[in-house]
């Protein structure tokens, strides 16, 4: 079948996706020839999301892996599945409900969590199909998902996903591994529920900070003293009072202690003395202890910290260890509570415990100490209502309308004895404008609130050591090696990890009470009940945090705890690929999960991939309107530039800046091979009576334009799979494109032009050769450009099979590489490479034949000059070569090995003129270069422009650096013309 003029992408992606999907050739096993495996394991998208490029970036160096080894012969599989994605799926279902006036509490558990299974499968396909568009290669027939087997789950969602993480929670348990206990965490008001690390976002905002006096009890007084770095005093004063600065007002209501430094001698007079917390009824005004910590910063504020336990995770740390009692402020919508004690009460008691007359309990929560005044106001309103009070009691701290600190550009007015009018010493509080780092919900987009709350945890001081351990002695590796620091530095310090979230969309927590609150963890409620007979139980009504079930995807993907054949033959896994943002959420938990229940290590390797930012280097984000979606990218360019593109700047450790322009140069590389195509399609390559041959030695072909080319295909074969094996995707893909561009498609091309004519000796060893080099091209493109690849191989030839099972060659240059062509091709091939950069440096006119001199020649030069004088001539647009003792004036020089060679100008080319067009460019070159060191070397630009922005300008810099060398060697040369 003749091949169309042109690749039509849109056309045959789905047609030939549809053919490898019927075939079967995605499946696990399929081709295999040898008795290794090479397993990976996908990185579960959310059920109900959509491809984004960070999933394009993953999946496609995934996809490439995944076919190299297939095409081996390795027993591979690609395990596909999706994440259930707790709070994402059931916002989803929340919504649409809303659009309706419901909430889910309008509805039982059941009923709710069937229309979120309605909901999954109805849109739970699409980024599957999304997948699929992209070429990935999974083996689809065994797709997972982590709800799989769950209660209630419908026909077709059979599965055992659920039993094992239901399994591996009450095996935990029963160990002293998952505890219920109460402790500080992310707190989403608006879905009421906790959230992991992953889920906040935090963002830079305008906010401020407060100063506030908190008065010494019993009226109490010191002498504050401030010096200078040399000790000397620059401030006394009498004061009954501690200064604090807080940017939360409203958590001042369940402030257990006040912090300072231990070596801060500003406050060591009343270290250990009482304050009053200066809000709240003047009746039951509270008192806490001053205590000193080494968290608190002298040099910051006023060096003296407000300790609310229950609402900052910093302060928690303070508070525990200094035992000071944690009094949770608010409910789980974010409003002050109106629950627990009256005020009165809750104060005595906290004075009690202040005061050391009573013990400070482990759970606080009935002490509730929102006056009544702000019990029920929203959060933010309490601050402002806390703000008015302290003020109009006349305890903020008052300061100068000039006080620098407000951040008012007020200039202070003359005094009198400087001809200025009375001065106006109207005292105003002490309010900083501060940018603060605001965490948000990154779904709810609410400000999330650290919330001392009931949650389940793993204690994974217990069960960490082995991910660490792994890590270090090579059992596991990491890449790039920089990704190693995250990995260890959070499993070291490691916290712990809160597996409880209120949600009903989920695995329900397998424990259950009965009325005294005795705890029954059973993995059926037969079994709880069993364990208490007679007595009326009642489950655990939170679920589990996806990322616990996630945590087992290796292991509950290939049927665990059933001891099947695929969990045998494919764990422990070859290698994940990920992005470093989620290290510690998901790598280092699989770790965690998968020692800690099998023993094993989830897999070999573990490549970190970088993100995708746009062509400036800016995170893509709505907001800044930069974001690339691959589907729209996929319809306008096809999968194999936007795969191409993705893979050929995938250097390791590096972000990717990603531009059209980019995706549009490698579509026009796809353009390039199915051209090339054509060209041996009119020359009759393809046709039957051209024996398709296998080449295993350089030996098997005489003209040294073929034993050439034969010994650059396996070159490159070697380069591509030492850079895959390696993981340095960009190398195996720019490899691809120097050979297939530069060394196959033009020098091959079109040095093999006359060989192919019919009256050629060579033209039937040149149509072999070139048939079997563009298969090879084919096979070797084939990982990165399955689609193109695929097409051409189908249509070119009568195939026993399908390029996706296409045999990877094996042939190596100690076979293939004939040393004397090699090296008689490549100097003919920088001969005329460096002719053509003179003539274009030198403005010569691309259609001008000019003569060549020549001073010296070696005996290799002189052979290969001899036997391929014609086309070099051609190629070069030269019209003699004489031999010259001297270059005359006016000449430039073209060295290559052996041989120096020069080009007469003079008299061809306007000197002076041209001198005169690249110094003007050359100048402004200059100005651009100046401008951005400039900017470059200001600290202030340095220090305050965004990394991204600072990235760009040197990236402008160093291309014009280039630029400007470029120009200054031509200079030169014209310079050596006269």
């Amino acid at each position: 079948m003749a091949l169309d003029k042109n690749f039509d992408a849109a056309q045959a992606e789905a047609r030939l996706y549809a053919a490898w999907e019927e075939s079967g050739a995605f499946k696990a096993g399929a081709n295999a020839s040898r008795t290794e495996t090479f397993s990976v394991m996908i990185p579960p998208p959310n059920v109900t999301g959509s491809l984004h490029m960070g999933h394009a970036f993953n999946n496609t160096l995934q996809d490439i892996l995944v076919r190299w080894h297939r095409m081996r012969g390795f027993d591979t599989l690609w395990q596909p599945g999706q994440d259930h994605a707790g709070i994402a799926t059931q916002m989803v279902v929340e919504r649409e409900l809303a659009k309706d006036g419901k909430r889910r509490t309008d509805f039982t558990r059941e009923d709710f969590t069937a229309k979120v299974w309605e909901q999954k499968q109805k849109s739970g396909g699409t980024i599957i199909g999304q997948l699929k568009r992209l070429g990935t290669s999974l083996d689809w027939s065994r797709n997972a998902f982590t709800m799989s087997g769950a209660p209630g789950a419908p026909a077709g969602e059979e599965g055992n996903f659920h039993d094992a993480v239901i399994k591996v929670f009450v095996d935990m348990y029963n160990k002293g591994l998952i505890y219920r206990g109460k402790r500080l965490v992310n707190w989403d008001p608006h879905f009421e529920t906790a959230i992991s690390d992953l889920e906040v976002e935090s963002t830079e905002v305008d906010g401020h900070m407060w100063h506030f006096k908190y008065p010494l009890a019993d009226g109490a007084t010191y002498t504050y003293v401030e010096k200078d770095e040399d000790g000397n005093v620059t401030l006394s004063e009498e004061r009954d009072y501690i200064s604090i600065a807080t940017t939360r007002p409203e958590t001042m209501l369940g402030d257990g202690a006040v912090a300072v430094h231990t070596s801060d001698e500003r406050y060591a007079p009343i270290v250990g003395k009482l304050c009053e917390i200066p809000v709240g009824p003047k009746a039951q005004r509270r008192r806490i202890p001053i205590i000193t910590d080494e968290y608190p910063d002298k040099n910051f504020g006023s060096g003296a910290v407000k300790i609310t336990g229950a609402h900052d995770f910093n302060d928690y740390g303070v508070a525990k260890r200094n035992n000071i009692p944690l009094y949770a402020l608010m409910d789980t919508r974010g409003a002050m509570r109106a629950d627990g004690l009256p005020y009165d009460a809750a104060a005595a008691r906290a004075a009690a415990i202040a005061e050391g007359r009573e013990d400070a309990p482990a759970d606080a929560k009935e002490i509730n100490l929102v006056p009544d005044a702000y019990r029920g106001l929203d959060r933010f309103e309490a601050r402002t209502k806390v703000i008015a009070d302290i003020t109009a009691e006349g305890l903020a701290v008052m300061v100068p309308p000039t006080d620098p600190r407000l951040g008012k550009p007020v200039k202070a007015p003359l005094a009198p004895e400087e001809g200025g009018e009375e001065r106006d010493e109207t005292l105003v509080p002490l309010v900083e404008p501060k940018k603060i780092m605001q965490p948000f919900g990154d779904r709810s987009k609410v400000v999330i609130e650290p919330m001392l709350t009931d949650q389940w945890f793993v204690e994974t001081s217990k069960i960490v050591q082995p991910a660490i351990d792994a890590v270090r002695n090579g059992e596991v590796q990491i890449l790039p090696e920089q990704d190693r620091k995250v990995y260890f530095n959070w499993l070291e310090n490691i916290e712990p990890w809160c597996i409880s979230r209120q949600l009903w969309w989920g695995h329900q927590i397998p424990v259950w009470f009965d009325d005294e609150g005795k705890e029954y963890c059973a993995a059926t409620e037969a079994e709880a009940q069993a364990m208490a007979p007679g007595k009326t139980l009642t489950r655990d009504p939170d679920v589990l945090d996806t990322w616990f079930s996630s945590g087992l995807w290796p292991i509950g993907t290939l049927g665990w705890p059933e001891q099947t054949d695929e969990l045998a033959k494919y764990f422990p896994t070859s290698v994940l690929i990920t992005g470093f943002d989620i290290i510690f959420f998901w790598v280092a938990r699989m770790m965690m999960m998968q020692y800690a229940v099998v023993d094993q290590k989830p897999f070999d390797t573990v490549y970190v991939h970088a993100l995708v930012r746009d062509e400036k280097g800016k995170k893509m984000s709505k907001s800044l309107g930069n974001v690339l979606d691959p589907l729209d990218l996929i319809d306008e360019y096809g999968a194999d530039a936007v795969r191409f593109t993705l893979t050929a700047m995938a250097a390791m450790g590096r972000d990717l800046k990603l531009s059209t322009a980019r995706i549009a140069g490698y579509r026009n590389f796809g353009t390039k091979l199915w051209n090339a195509h054509r060209f041996a399609e009119m020359n009759g390559v393809f046709e039957d009576s051209v024996a398709a041959v296998t080449y295993t030695s350089h030996t098997q072909v005489d003209h040294t334009l073929n034993k050439w080319i034969i010994g650059e295909t396996a070159r490159v074969r070697e380069e591509v799979d030492a850079a895959l094996d390696n993981y340095r995707f960009n190398d195996a893909a720019n490899a691809l494109y120097a050979f297939v561009w530069g060394k196959v498609c033009d020098w091959y091309v079109e040095l093999s032009k006359p060989l192919l004519q019919d009256d050629a000796p060579e033209a039937a060893e040149t149509r072999q050769t070139l048939k079997w080099v563009l298969d090879q091209c084919l096979v070797l493109l084939h990982p990165i450009m399955p689609y193109i690849t695929e097409e051409l191989w189908q249509t070119t030839a009568t195939r026993s099979k399908m390029l996706v099972h296409g045999d990877w060659p094996t042939y190596s240059t100690a076979e293939m590489l004939d040393a004397d062509a090699d090296r008689e091709l490549n100097w003919v091939i920088g001969l005329i490479e460096s002719i053509r950069s003179a003539r274009a440096q030198m403005h010569v006119p691309a259609g001008l034949k000019v003569p060549m001199l020549y001073t010296d020649m070696d005996d290799a030069g002189q052979t290969a000059w001899d036997r391929n004088e014609a086309m070099i001539k051609r190629l070069a647009r030269v019209e003699t070569l004489e031999k010259a003792e001297s270059f005359p004036k006016g000449t430039v020089s073209i060295a290559v090995p052996g041989a120096s060679f020069g080009l007469p100008l003079a008299g061809l080319i306007d000197i002076d003129a041209e001198k005169a067009r690249l110094q003007k460019s050359l100048d402004k070159l200059g100005k651009e270069i100046g401008g951005l060191k400039g900017r470059l070397n200001n600290p202030k630009f340095a220090a305050s422009a965004p990394a991204e922005v600072v990235a760009e300008a040197q990236s402008n810099l160093d291309a014009r650096k280039e630029e400007a060398d470029q120009l200054q060697a031509a200079l030169n040369r014209l310079a050596e013309l006269g």
